[in-house]
């Protein structure tokens, strides 16, 4: 019970009074009795068999048999005799018995009655069913319209322009939820914004920049923006041009499904497979940090091919942030292909973060400065700055013996040269089946010979 509000019924108001009130109405009939039968004394008390009843001294008693009822025209007893005790005399009336009544079934009562009012509320709301879907529908719109037109007003978003072509152009974009954390932190540190175009000269964006840094938000931002103005939505920037996308893909973040058998690095796997499979030139893509999560060779291998992929295949508008700075030089191969970086400062061994995108490349990921700002122990920072410099030094050192061989030309085994003669002066396309089985066993022949 008490899930109608108190007013709505006559009936049910009543019970409700009954059992809320039950101490101020036995009180308030105690002293109406003892006006009318001028009996002092007289009490309303209340024990499991009588339930409530009146009682009087034996003294009052003759006076109570005597008591007329007001109420009726007759001259009819008000109390009906129900005990006679050494100590007291007990009576009742047929309003006290009824009010006992009432206060006993007022829990049920009350339980009955709403149930029978909430039943008769949803045979009116099945009558209504369709008028009712169609004003909550209209109230549902309004409230998010309006939502959206306050959000666009308080926190200056602009209307968003979209049309049938692949343009994709953010003039000082800005992400709606950490732009509002900021605002709500003691110091309300103001967001940086930043623009993204990502036209056919420069459809993919390779980014690049330190830890902590913003690439993160960055795609974040665009991503949502997009979704925003393809919903209906005003969008956090000063403009933006759109030109529709049919999908928009996201590889962000870190995650395992580990009841179903996929460690991190799989689900990262599978979910740019989809990407890969899915996306057109249509779409969006947001990729952050492929490959991370194996062998550096490896995932640098799965990166480099997946960024080639994506610009020569699905040739899809992207950003694809990273830490493997040797993804940059593919900059001056892929045609669609644009480097950008975050910006930071460095100031008295300390990294001050501008969180502003600019076209060039970073050459640091900046990690053990982010270790240190996370409270890692200074003996531990200052081991891995020392691995660091001899890592780099080796790599160094790798690459000049690379760089200074590349150009030796290679010699090769004159038995080799003859078999590799051999396979490069047949036209395949003109053996038929029987031929080309002979070709083999001739090809194996010398093989053997050469060793």
């Amino acid at each position: 019970g008490g899930f109608i509000k108190q007013g709505y019924d006559a009936i049910l108001d009543e019970f409700y009074h009954i059992r809320h009130d039950t101490k101020k109405i036995i009180a308030e009939t105690e002293n109406r009795y003892r006006q009318i039968s001028g009996i002092s004394t007289l009490k309303i008390k209340h024990n499991l068999i009588l339930g409530y009843f009146i009682e009087v001294t034996p003294t009052f008693a003759d006076k109570a048999f005597q008591t007329i009822d007001l109420t009726k025209d007759t001259d009819s007893r008000l109390f009906i005799h129900r005990q006679t005790l050494a100590t007291a005399a007990r009576f009742t009336t047929v309003e006290l018995a009824d009010l006992d009544k009432k206060i006993s079934e007022s829990d049920a009562r009350i339980l009955q009655i709403e149930l029978s009012l909430y039943d008769q509320f949803i045979e009116r709301i099945k009558e209504l069913s369709l008028g009712l879907r169609d004003a909550a529908d209209a109230i549902a719109q309004i409230d998010v319209a309006s939502a959206w037109a306050h959000l666009a007003v308080a926190e200056n978003y602009c209307c968003p322009e979209l049309d049938h072509s692949t343009r994709f152009a953010i003039h000082k974009g800005r992400h709606p939820v950490v732009e509002n954390a900021l605002k709500k932190m003691p110091m309300q540190t103001q967001f940086i914004p930043n623009d993204c175009t990502l036209e056919d000269n420069e459809r993919l964006w390779l980014l690049t920049g330190p830890n902590m840094a913003g690439k993160s938000t960055f795609l974040r931002q665009n991503a949502l923006i997009v979704f925003l103005a393809q919903i209906g939505a005003f969008v956090p920037a000063e403009s933006a041009q759109i030109g529709l996308v049919d999908r928009l893909f996201s590889r962000v973040g870190a995650a395992d499904d580990l009841a179903q058998g996929k460690s991190t690095f799989m689900v990262e796997m599978v979910e740019t497979a989809t990407i890969i499979h899915q996306a057109t030139n249509r779409s969006l893509v947001i990729l952050d940090e492929i490959g991370r999560g194996t062998a550096t060779y490896d995932g640098l291998s799965i990166a480099w091919a997946t960024l080639e992929h994506l610009h020569e295949n699905n040739q899809c508008r992207g950003i694809f942030a990273t830490h493997y700075h040797e993804l940059t030089q593919l900059e001056d191969t892929l045609s669609h292909l644009s480097c950008y970086t975050l910006n930071v400062r460095e100031w008295q061994d300390q990294i001050i973060f501008l969180h502003h995108v600019i076209k060039g490349q970073a050459n640091h990921s900046y990690g053990i400065h982010v270790a240190r700002l996370a409270g890692m122990p200074t003996t531990l920072l200052q081991r891995a700055q020392n691995i660091l410099q001899e890592l780099e030094i080796q790599n160094d050192n790798h690459k000049t013996i690379e760089h200074s061989t590349a150009h030796i030309p290679k010699q090769i085994d004159p038995q080799a040269q003859i078999l590799l003669e051999k396979i490069q002066s047949v036209d395949i396309d003109a053996l038929s089946p029987r031929d080309a089985q002979l070709y083999l066993y001739e090809l194996k022949s010398l093989i053997k010979q050469t060793g």
